[in-house]
This record gives structure tokens, sequence and C-alpha cells, in this order.
């Protein structure tokens, strides 16, 4: 069924690293749910395999003393949905994570995978933008951190190293503490379905103004992309109607659309503006600021 030329199962996180640079063509493999697809496709680039689906150090979700979150790479959504310290603490998470497939694909697929294959349709990346999550990775040359942000490089291209693993995600305290936000996507059906377009919006509020604003899309551009124009257009803002009204008429100057067979770039354009103004609303009216 599946067209594999060699396949090694790892039981931590450096056997994993030793086996991916004693072969360079090898990738990890954790819940299967894109790269089993790509094997079934006969796809020759997913043909050499580490299995790292029980490397227990990847599945932690917990909270460090200084009130970091961190999440492992290896957690799935189901995991992510049921983690009280997500549920508790960036519940903007969870939100993303039960948008993800069915029940089924949701126990097996992992964060990061969702995040490493570089997707612009990855539901948990627009929560995580705005969490400013950092991506921690770890290869031969030893540890690195990055923000997310930086780590997308192109259509399904991330700054992963060979012989590099993603070994978890991190999150601030500042980054999640006196936030609110909040996550909606577009599918053209209810569920399990690819995004048509998903956005994401944090927000601070300082009485009825904008402290600081966060706002992040899929599929609205060729990666998961943050609105840096709009956010700061909208520092010091008055939240009210005006501010919704800005918003929308603002975001399509940070992001690019692009046409497809899945949906057009006009009507992406309609849906980018209007959850902008809808997903900056929810997130206000957690805030206690009612429109």
């Amino acid at each position: 069924m599946y067209d594999i030329d060699s396949y090694h199962k790892a039981r931590t996180v450096d056997e994993a690293i030793a086996l991916l640079a004693q072969n360079p063509q090898a990738i990890p493999i954790a819940g299967g749910t894109d790269v089993l697809v790509r094997l079934l496709q006969r796809n020759p680039d997913y043909r050499h395999l580490v299995d790292i689906h029980d490397v227990a150090e990847l599945k932690n979700i917990s909270m460090e003393p200084d009130g970091s979150i961190v999440i492992g790479s290896g957690a799935t959504f189901t995991d992510l949905m049921e983690a009280s310290v997500i549920t508790s603490h960036i519940p903007v998470l969870a939100e993303g994570a039960s948008w993800v497939g069915g029940q089924q694909v949701r126990n097996m697929a992992t964060v990061g995978g969702n995040i490493s294959n570089g997707a612009p349709s990855a539901d948990s990346a627009a929560p995580l933008l705005v969490l400013n999550a950092v991506v921690v990775l770890k290869g031969p040359q030893g540890i690195r951190h990055l923000p997310l942000h930086e780590f997308y490089q192109g259509p399904s291209r991330v700054d992963l190293q060979q012989a590099e693993i993603m070994t978890a995600l991190r999150i601030a305290p500042d980054d999640y503490q006196c936030w609110f936000a909040s996550y909606y996507k577009y599918a053209m059906r209810d569920a399990m379905d690819i995004a048509t377009i998903g956005c994401a919006a944090a927000c601070k509020l300082k009485g009825k103004r904008v402290s600081e604003l966060r706002l992040a899309y899929t599929v609205a551009g060729p990666t998961p992309l943050r609105c840096w124009k709009t956010e700061e257009k909208a520092k010091g803002a008055v939240a009210d109607q005006a501010l919704l009204q800005l918003v929308g008429a603002s975001v399509l100057t940070d992001l690019r659309p692009r046409e497809s067979w899945r949906a057009p770039k006009a009507f992406r354009e309609q849906i980018i503006k209007t959850l902008a103004e809808r997903v900056l609303q929810k997130t206000l009216n957690q805030g206690g600021v009612c429109l």
C-alpha cells in the first residue's frame, strides 16, 4: 500500500536527530495524517521515514514557573482541546484545534506536524501567530528558538534544517496574560474541510482603547500571515464600530490572497474583510466591550 524504502522508530529526540542525520532523505513522521496521504500519492520525497510518534518528551503540555506555556510538538489536537493549561490560559488555541478535520484526525494529527509542513491553511497557525509563539528546534548543531512568523519561508517551506526537529512551541506570559483572543475558520463545509480563510485576533485593552492588537490569517497568502500594518493602525484606537471598519478596510494591505480552484481571489478578499470585523468584535466582547 505504501511505497516506503526505509523506516526507523526513534525512542528519543536525540536518537531521531541521529537517524535523520544518517539519511538526508529521511523525514520525521508523528501522527502521519499528512505524510501517509503523500505516500498514497506516491510522492518520492516521503519514502524514508523516522517515526517519532512515541517519543514521550515531545508530548508534554505544561506551564513553567515563570508562566511560560510549553507545548510539545507531538501533542495532538485532541490533547490541545483537553489540556487544562490550554483551555484555562490560551483557549484560542483549543478553539483552533477544534476546527481540525474530524475526531479521528484530531486524535492523531500533531501541532508540530501542522506547523512544520508549512501549509498556508494550518488551523493552528493563526492562533499561534497572535500568541507570538516561538518555535523550539533541535538538531545536530544544538537548539534554536525562532518566532513562528519567521519560521515560515514560503509555500510549504519552513526554516527547518537538515536533521532538525521541532520539539516544542513556547508562549511567554506577556503574550497571553491580560489578552483576549478568538479564532474563526471559514470553509465551504462546516466540518472536515480545508479553510477557505482562517482568522485569529488577540487584543489587549486599556479602558475603552486598544492597547495592542494582533491579527493573523491562514490561506490569505503563501504562508500564514500577521497583519503588521493594520495592527499598528489600531494601536490607541477607541474600541468601537469605527475601529472595526478601520481594520476591515486595512487588512488587505497586509495580505496576498490568491486565485485558486477552491475560491476566487475577490471572494477571499470579501471573506477576509468580513472576518476581520467579526473576529475582532468577538474578541472585544470577551474584554467587556459590547459592540
